[in-house]
């Protein structure tokens, strides 16, 4: 067999060859990967606040640390939007059709969800439900989510205080199948997911934004109208829409749309009134999506963000807000 240069074979030239080139395109490839995945981190802001509104548009619970879940905040057995008020056949009931049920306060104590209303008695009911009540099919925003029913007590509460119905209240458990946040929204990726939620496991709203707002309204608003999970300070108004990638504590979030604003933000939190106008008009002013995203956004004004959960784990209040840069 003839022999090259360097007194190799033909065939082990070519091997040789093949198997430089080989090397050289995994190496390439894997400094490719390892560039794209290093990531500067940039401090934007600081956890100024972090809430659970248990039961669907009922009042908030303040906390001082949560977890974040793939479902949305948890600390104990407080878990956001797990509850929900709903008519006899299913459909849901907010704020929007009730508006007095942002007056019933929620907390959680002894595997107990306790309930309280102006000029009601308070009232608990079971964290965990015998499995002897039923489980109604029940209806959000056009979407099917079971619940499980939490009683005759709670529904007679509920209608007795909102002097309205028949409702019930329903649980979401965790065995249960959660809506897809995508067939709320397009935006959202495959794997966002929640209960009884509108269309996001969090919301983000910076203190700078609701300042700004504040000062083009004659009568103010504050955060209750608004409802977000997480309050930032220590950043410019309106900065959270433009944070792809974010870090808080060991929480990896992904900001997906910002949040089109409903007729639930003119209910005066302190006396369940609803008013209408303010302040969607003053949002419709200045806060309009571009025109290129109507079809997600149609006629609502926009406030706060929505981010999915890319890596679970705790966040607390006080905690840095990083923005993340790949690079």
């Amino acid at each position: 067999m003839p022999m090259g240069p360097s007194g190799l074979s033909p065939s082990r030239v070519a091997w040789l060859c093949v198997a430089g080139t080989t090397l050289a395109l995994g190496v390439a490839a894997a400094w490719r990967r390892r560039r794209k995945t290093h990531r500067n981190l940039v401090q934007v802001g600081t956890v100024s606040g972090l809430y659970i509104y248990p039961v669907k548009s009922c009042r908030r619970v303040s906390v001082e640390d949560a977890e974040a879940t793939e479902l949305g905040l948890r600390k104990g057995d407080l878990r956001d939007r797990f509850w929900l008020v709903i008519k006899e056949d299913g459909h849901m009931v907010t704020a929007r059709q009730e508006p007095r049920l942002v007056l019933v306060s929620t907390a959680c104590e002894n595997g107990q969800l306790i309930l309280n209303a102006p000029e009601m008695k308070e009232l608990t009911v079971p964290v965990n439900l015998p499995e002897e009540n039923p489980v109604k099919n029940c209806r959000v925003f056009g979407l099917d989510i079971e619940g499980r029913d939490c009683g005759d007590d709670v529904a007679r509460w509920l209608t007795a205080f909102l002097n309205s119905g028949p409702y019930r209240l329903v649980h979401f458990e965790t065995q249960m199948t959660p809506r897809k946040c995508r067939e709320i929204n397009t935006p959202f990726r495959t794997k966002d997911q929640i209960p009884y939620n509108d269309a996001s496991p969090l919301l983000v709203i910076s203190e700078a934004s609701m300042e700004d707002l504040s000062t083009k309204m004659e009568k103010k608003v504050d955060m209750r109208n608004f409802r977000p999970s997480i309050t930032v300070s220590g950043c410019s108004a309106y900065e959270e829409d433009s944070w792809d990638k974010v870090v808080i504590g060991d929480v990896e979030m992904k900001h997906v749309m910002s949040c089109g604003r409903c007729i639930l933000t003119t209910v005066d939190p302190d006396t369940g009134i609803i008013d209408r106008k303010e302040p969607l008009e003053t949002l419709r002013s200045y806060r309009m999506c571009d025109p290129a995203q109507k079809h997600i956004h149609k006629s609502a004004p926009l406030f706060g963000s929505y981010f999915g959960i890319d890596k679970v784990g705790t966040i607390k209040k006080g905690d840095p807000v990083y923005k993340i840069i790949e690079c």
